[in-house]
């Protein structure tokens, strides 16, 4: 493979792998709440999703290159195939070395916790690779939500548990909405920046879809859901006390208040670049705090 090691990380995107890592400790919380946490699993199950989102990256960086979807007009973090960096065919194979690491990994949990394991961790590739590639790629026809929500939300969060615990609940099915909805807002703030190069490259985002207005809401309102739902784990499980989902919901409330407040007040669309580390940040303080509420 072409370029150096920090080629590869930079492609790795390492500042969203966060997307990977909260749902596995909010999994493994839930189990170990349920003294079945298993260490091993929670291990495999954490190298698994880490190599899943890298692999799912790699697809990006190489697919949106090829689709004229990257550009020197690009305002986001710089893509290392469009920038020619490193050679589209080297991103590829890199591509199959994370998913094959991943698929490893699977490989131990479906000795562990059975064949819907194998399922899950088909689609969860599957779906990844098809983010940007094939002839229907999900992100270009504004389905790249539903796939963030959905495989960064209730299926990591519960099959995390799954693994550990040998069953899944409606509990750790409704606090995978959390990190999912962090996962939305972020890809929702992505899309909102790159609207008008992904709709002169035919990338039906959302954002590109239906607008620079809907885009706003779309993010306000994933990023004010993980309070609703916190609140829920409580009143409909006592997953946590009433004290300890209140203050995970006022922190969550009020990460969701900054920077809903930076996005209606934004006018040079570069600016949204400062507020993806800021929403990981609220992201991983609101899943941790969580989680050790839940271990507590």
């Amino acid at each position: 493979m072409s370029g150096g090691w920090r080629v590869w990380v930079l492609a790795s995107r390492p500042k969203t792998l966060f997307a990977a890592v909260t749902p596995v400790v909010l999994g493994t919380a839930l189990a170990f709440a349920d003294s079945r946490a298993d260490f091993f699993a929670a291990l495999a199950a954490l190298c698994g999703a880490v190599f899943i989102q890298i692999g799912t990256n790699f697809a990006n960086d190489y697919w949106d290159a090829k689709k004229g979807a990257d550009t020197g007009e690009r305002l986001g973090p710089l893509r290392v195939t469009a920038a020619g960096l490193a050679k589209p065919g080297a991103v590829l194979a890199a591509t199959g070395v994370a998913f094959g690491i991943s698929a490893l990994a699977g490989v131990y949990l479906i000795l562990v916790a059975g064949w819907p394991v194998l399922a899950i961790g088909l689609v969860s590739i599957a779906c990844g690779i098809a983010y940007t590639a094939g002839p229907f790629p999900l992100a270009y026809l504004g389905l790249g939500e539903v796939f963030s929500f959905v495989f960064f939300g209730p299926v990591a969060v519960a099959g995390t548990f799954f693994v550990q615990a040998g069953g899944v609940g409606w509990e750790a099915a409704l606090a995978g909405f959390v990190p999912g909805a962090y996962s939305v807002a972020l890809i929702s703030l992505n899309n909102f920046r790159d609207r008008a190069q992904d709709v002169a490259a035919r990338k039906w985002t959302l954002a590109a879809r239906f607008g620079e207005k809907f885009a706003r809401v779309e993010i306000v309102a994933f990023l004010a859901l993980p309070s609703a739902v916190v609140l829920g784990l409580w009143a409909g499980f006592g997953t946590v006390s009433f004290a300890e989902a209140l203050v995970v919901a006022s922190v969550a409330g009020v990460g969701a208040v900054a920077i809903a407040r930076s996005v209606y007040r934004l006018k040079e669309m570069r600016t949204v670049n400062s507020m993806l580390p800021r929403t990981g940040l609220i992201s991983v303080v609101v899943c941790l705090l969580l989680s050790l509420f839940i271990v507590l």
